[in-house]
């Protein structure tokens, strides 16, 4: 492990300015101080005293999901992460970024600045500034529906889609639905990839097509348009998967505001298992990810990373809750 007297050495100078640099004093300048984080990252330092409580910070660095309310996305994960930390006497921070945050300040130097010992990265992008960081970060690091290879310090915590996708589609084919159209979310995840790959798997499984006009990119937030919906109906879908029950939501008012009968004219399938999918009309037959096991299974991880246990990836088994949207298809 890199030592305060280790980074001194290569920038050639005094142990007390690189102190100074890495606990944020004032009579140095930035310039300086960034020369510190950054060697101090090249070198693979953190900061001792992890066993004293008031050292013992976590991070939760999180982008595009919401967290604040129980039926955001991110709000069971922060609890359960939090749950399972605070058992062990580590403080956790919840820190939110975006694109341009990641370019200003370089991963590892942040994460050294701030004395976190560990993070947790959730609802990043393929092309996150930070992604190429954590290829080579030494600091431990558990990222959710992402992963890093070749890195012993990264992990991975999610639920298994190729599992989740596969209940979705067995349910759906028991019912009589040949044409199964998947709504997926944004292609920049690796989530999105993951899924997509699930699908035409299972799909192919069953002896059914996964034909190209069966499938449409949407955002896992906002949902679908109407003639995205509307396109998929016409390609000959008698069910519809979606990548979030946020989509899905989408697809109910669509089919809403269309004359469109669920499950009658047409099924339709979540991903999440969002508090307010048992209260849609119909209540949503949705893949169930239990989050508040993610963020604490994401602790789990985290924890033996920092112990120097190197951990792969993490999944949890998701389950399908069937409820009144999925129904028998009238024709195949």
């Amino acid at each position: 492990m890199a030592t305060i007297r280790d980074i001194a050495s290569k920038l050639g100078i005094s142990q007390g300015t690189v102190s100074k640099g890495l606990n944020g004093a004032t009579d140095i300048s930035e310039t300086l101080r960034n020369q510190i984080l950054a060697t101090a990252a090249e070198l693979g330092y953190t900061k001792r005293g992890i066993g004293k409580t008031e050292n013992r910070k976590l991070c939760i660095f999180i982008e595009n999901m919401d967290y604040y309310m129980e039926d955001d996305f991110g709000y069971e994960i922060i609890r359960g992460f939090r749950q399972a930390a605070y058992k062990e006497q580590w403080a956790v921070e919840v820190v939110p970024v975006s694109h341009h945050t990641q370019e200003r300040y370089p991963y590892d130097q942040l994460m050294i600045r701030e004395g976190f010992s560990g993070a947790l990265i959730l609802g990043f992008s393929y092309d996150d500034p930070w992604m190429e960081a954590l290829k080579k970060t030494k600091l431990p690091t558990v990222l959710f529906d992402h992963y890093v290879s070749g890195n012993p310090t990264v992990g991975f915590v999610g639920s298994d889609s190729e599992e989740g996708i596969d209940l979705a589609i067995a349910h759906l084919a028991g019912l009589g639905h040949k044409k199964i159209a998947f709504l997926s979310g944004e292609e920049t995840s690796m989530i999105s990839e993951f899924r997509l790959h699930a699908y035409r798997k299972s799909m192919k499984a069953r002896g059914l097509t996964p034909a190209p006009e069966l499938y449409a990119v949407s955002n896992y937030s906002t949902g679908a348009d109407s003639a995205m919906v509307l396109s998929l109906i016409s390609a000959g879908a008698t069910a519809i998967l979606c990548g979030s029950d946020l989509i899905a939501y989408s697809v109910i008012r669509c089919c809403d505001s269309e004359g469109i009968s669920i499950p009658e004219d047409l099924s339709l399938i979540g991903y999440d298992d969002l508090p307010t999918s048992s209260t849609t009309r119909p209540p949503l037959t949705t893949v169930r990810q239990d989050r508040s096991m993610i963020g604490q299974s994401g602790y789990f991880a985290l924890h033996a990373l920092i112990q120097g246990v190197s951990l792969s990836r993490n999944l949890l088994r998701p389950t399908l809750e069937i409820r009144k949207s999925t129904g028998k298809a009238i024709c195949g």
